[in-house]
């Protein structure tokens, strides 16, 4: 869930690096830090609580030379936000230097074992890694690479690692390592750079090595060599990343999280573009996934967070089109309580990154069942993709916020289109998904409208609800992730007809409830819930699809095919959430203990 770059290079380092942390701050931004090396007698480590234009203004007071560095940003895990436990960590003599994302489950007992006489400066669990290989290297005449080695052999089966090391002893080299967590290795010409994501370093490298678990990479200037677990040398040749750098910057918006809302019809559109040709037939699916959901007797939707949410939407497009009984699992319940399965399942992974760390937990265990997986993903080459049988892309370009958006829509319209190619849905879905972009779009555009709405509605609210039946409880729930996430509002979503079983004892006075009515079965129902909110003092907010409508909603959305109303009823809540959050003076993008990328479980 942190941030990771490192560079070596026949140039100066720092700017690649802070650029690098810039771009990554989304993984994690308690504190930041730099290491760079001059040479062996001249280096550079500063850190700095706090955002990465708090460290920025720190290295504007020293005048740093160096061709080779490591830098870091940071989610805390092991403890609290300070400048001692920023990375990057350092040995207690100086030599090495360590960046890491990860969790190292058993590092007290590693601290307790080795380290009786070594002074830790923080609470890290990074911190202890570092001095293990400092006084593995000391104790057993070992170079940097073997005692990062043996260090890495005393990890407990469980931890999760992405280390990136430098020694001071050998100016211009990294040694790099991962298991559980994602680290490539961008090449180019007379630079050559490891990062966590890759679009921390697209103004230098579009092309890449992915560093597989339990391999070990020694990074030079111009030279990569990759090592298996036994020690071997491995060749793997780089693949392309076809993405826009500026795909990655904010351009004219305030904050990434509006980019991305915007962006959402123009999503929609790619979707139907790539996934069906010019008569409206499914391309860009392979048979072999049709053909193993058409065999399976049950699907299991695997995904956590906003996934899971779109999961809960696409259970209905398989069970309604294809019949096929569909179950939507929180990955971290799954991977360590698996229920019981069918006979013969198919498992769908839904994920942004690729690289959510429970549900490759999952993957690994259903994989050694030998049963068939797709994973659905916005970044292919990510580790879930990769280690899966089947891959689609969701083709929204990169999302940057820390609240998901448009991977949100896109996970929903992938399902869509994937329920369409097992079993046609009776629908002209190509040209619904056109009609589909046209109504994102104009909903969109009634920005001032939600912006109203969120200054009156939340003004100084401690709580709210969003409610709906059927379709619209699935939203709800993200509606609800959306508001509390960014803007600290405490909030519920779930079916209505829950409200009399408990729920309804927390309506207050002025207690902002938004009911949710895109589905004609239940529609009355749901209106019959929002009047027994109000009569207990709710300021109730109505978002209806036109034909479902009455005098004084408050929000008329376009009508369209019931089943694809939640690609649109969710806009309104993105930006309920976005203007609240800015109401409240608060930064949109990364909102308080939350990262991205939930790289560790």
């Amino acid at each position: 869930m942190c941030g990771i770059v490192g560079a070596t290079s026949v140039s100066e380092v720092l700017p690649i690096l802070l650029k690098g942390l810039e771009k990554l701050e989304y993984r994690g931004y308690d504190s930041a830090g730099v290491y760079v090396n001059y040479s062996e007698s001249k280096d550079y480590l500063i850190k700095a609580k706090g955002r990465v234009s708090a460290l920025e203004e720190e290295t504007s007071k020293v005048e740093i030379h160096g061709t080779s560095g490591i830098a870091h940003t940071r989610w805390a895990t092991h403890g609290g936000v300070t400048v001692e436990n920023a990375h990057p960590h350092k040995s207690e003599d100086g030599r090495f230097y360590l960046v890491h994302n990860g969790v190292i489950e058993n590092y007290e007992a590693l601290r307790d074992t080795y380290l009786q006489g070594v002074t830790l400066q923080s609470q890290t669990d990074t911190e202890v890694a570092v001095q293990l290989i400092d006084k593995f290297a000391k104790d057993n005449q070992l170079n940097a690479l073997e005692a990062l080695r043996m260090m890495i052999s005393k990890l407990d089966g469980n931890s999760a690692y992405g280390f990136l090391l430098m020694d001071r002893q050998e100016p211009g080299i990294m040694y790099a390592a991962k298991r559980k967590s994602p680290l490539l290795i961008g090449v180019s010409e007379g630079t050559n750079v490891v990062t966590s994501d890759a679009t921390a370093v697209l103004d230098i490298t579009h092309d890449f090595i992915e560093l597989i678990d339990g391999e070990v990479a020694i990074v030079s200037k111009d030279k990569v060599t990759l090592l298996n677990e036994a020690g071997e040398t491995i060749v793997r040749a780089p693949y392309h990343l076809d993405i826009d750098e500026s795909a990655t910057d904010k351009g004219v918006y305030p904050y990434y999280m509006l980019k991305e809302i915007d962006e959402q019809a123009i999503v929609a559109h790619t979707l139907a573009q790539h996934y069906f040709d010019e008569a409206g037939q499914i391309i860009n699916i392979d048979a072999d996934i049709i053909s193993q959901i058409k065999r399976a007797d049950r699907l299991y939707i695997v995904a956590a967070g906003t996934s899971y949410h779109a999961g809960l939407v696409g259970k209905r497009y398989f069970e309604q089109w294809t019949h096929t009984p569909t179950e939507v699992h929180i990955a971290s319940e799954f991977a360590y309580d698996q229920p019981l399965l069918s006979e013969n399942p198919f498992f769908i992974f839904l994920s942004q990154s690729g690289e959510t760390a429970d549900s490759r937990e999952v993957l690994q265990n259903i994989k050694a069942q030998q049963f068939p997986t797709l994973t659905i993903a916005n970044v292919m080459n990510s580790t879930l993709t990769r280690e899966a049988d089947f891959a689609l892309p969701l083709l929204a370009g990169p999302e940057i916020a820390v609240a998901s958006t448009k991977a949100y829509t896109a996970q929903i319209i992938v399902q869509v289109i994937l329920a369409h190619a097992v079993e046609n849905s009776g629908l002209d879905l190509k040209e619904e998904l056109a009609k589909l972009a046209i109504d994102m779009q104009t909903i969109i555009d009634d920005k001032e409208i939600f912006k109203t709405i969120a200054e009156e509605a939340l003004d100084g609210q401690r709580s709210a609800f969003y409610i709906g039946r059927g379709l619209d409880a699935a939203v709800a729930m993200e509606a609800a992730l959306k508001l509390k996430e960014i803007s600290y509002v405490q909030t519920e979503g779930f079916a209505a007809g829950e409200l009399k079983h408990g729920t309804i004892s927390l309506i207050e006075d002025a207690t902002p409830v938004f009911g949710l009515i895109t589905q004609s079965k239940t529609a009355g129902l749901v209106r019959g819930n929002i009047e027994e909110t109000k009569a207990r003092g709710a300021n109730a907010i109505v978002l209806a699809t036109q034909s479902l409508s009455r005098p004084g909603d408050d929000y008329v959305l376009p009508d369209v095919n019931e089943l694809l109303a939640p690609v649109l009823s969710v806009i309104p809540a993105q930006l309920i959430a976005y203007y609240s959050t800015l109401a409240r003076g608060l930064d949109v993008d990364r909102p308080r203990n939350l990262a991205k990328s939930v790289t560790v479980q």
